[in-house]
């Protein structure tokens, strides 16, 4: 049966490198609830009306605060951590820059930009001249502890997720990474109100934000490193529910290869399909969707695929 704890990492629990040894901030059970309060992505170095120059001076060893670790009890190499992503609340304001040098089109804009916005009433975002975003929070940087000595930089993906900026973990989730490390030490920040599939500018809409999570154990499902596997509702243009298959590393196509590889994966297993038609489906009905070309060296990208397609009996929970 499944635990049935309850936990709270503390705000000032915080740590800004991944590392395999760094003391975890609480221990928890299979089945547990953890909630925490993230920071925004500077830490508290951005402030509401802060002039664009902040962005330029940013202190990089503040950035990237990252809620945790989380130990899981039990968890070990070659197990697999379901997250799944119960209740997402940004904080009250939230911004968005342009930073030199930084983002898809770093050398076409040479002076530092940023946007304030208050996240009130708590559904849309007023971008200004007639604009309105539908918010959609997610989590851009959750992870586990690499086996790699440490520490190592939160910015780029890495071989247990990390800073993905997959826009498709909003609320209601499901996130499967790999185990590396014994614990697992789970982290969690970089907390997006919005942004668009690519995080072209270098930012989202950062904030912080109110996390609940539920985390469950699978054992003994090895997951290969450098991907993950998302189960989403989709944004609602994506029409329902999706499962979603995703690699990160240093090279676009490679990364799509790897992305439609595990997806064939998952149909083989969980549908019993041959390679050849697994692969020809992905043709016909998976999306290839970049989640961020700007936290090299490593991008992100996943192959995902409407569960509308399968009958109700074959279809399941698309758990990984």
């Amino acid at each position: 049966m499944p635990s049935t704890g309850e936990h709270r990492v503390p705000r000032e629990a915080v740590h800004n490198r991944w590392d395999k040894t760094l003391q975890p901030a609480v221990a928890i059970r299979s089945g547990d609830l953890v909630h925490v309060q993230t920071q925004e992505v500077s830490g508290g170095q951005i402030s509401p009306g802060a002039p664009a120059e902040a962005v330029s001076g940013l202190d990089t060893t503040r950035t990237y605060p990252l809620a945790g670790p989380i130990l899981v009890e039990d968890a070990a190499p070659g197990d697999v951590l379901e997250v799944e992503m119960l209740e997402l609340r940004p904080g009250p304001w939230g911004w968005t820059a342009i930073i030199p040098g930084r983002g898809l089109l770093g050398d076409e804009f040479e002076r530092p930009y940023i946007r304030h916005f208050v996240l009130d009433p708590p559904n849309r975002v007023d971008f200004g001249s007639g604009v309105s975003i539908p918010m959609a929070p997610f989590c851009g940087t959750i992870g586990v502890a690499p086996e790699r000595p440490g520490p190592l930089s939160v910015r780029p993906p890495h071989e247990g997720g990390g800073n993905v900026d997959d826009r498709r973990l909003i609320e209601g989730s499901k996130l499967y990474l790999p185990v590396l490390v014994d614990g697992a030490l789970l982290s969690i920040g970089d907390c997006h109100a919005v942004q668009g599939d690519g995080e072209v500018c270098v930012t989202g809409l950062e904030c912080d934000m109110s996390v609940s999570i539920r985390v469950s154990l699978l054992k003994g499902r090895p997951m290969a490193p450098w991907t993950y596997h998302v189960v989403t509702p989709a944004p609602p243009e994506a029409g329902g529910v999706q499962v979603c298959t995703a690699a990160s590393g240093p090279d676009l196509m490679e990364d799509a290869r790897t992305a439609v590889r595990e997806l064939i994966a998952w149909l083989g297993r969980r549908h019993g399909m041959s390679r050849e038609d697994a692969y020809v489906l992905c043709s016909l009905a998976a999306d290839l969707r970049i989640a961020q070309v700007v936290n090299g060296p490593n991008w992100t990208v996943s192959a995902c695929l409407p569960q509308s397609l399968f009958s109700i009996t074959s279809a399941g929970s698309g758990a990984w």
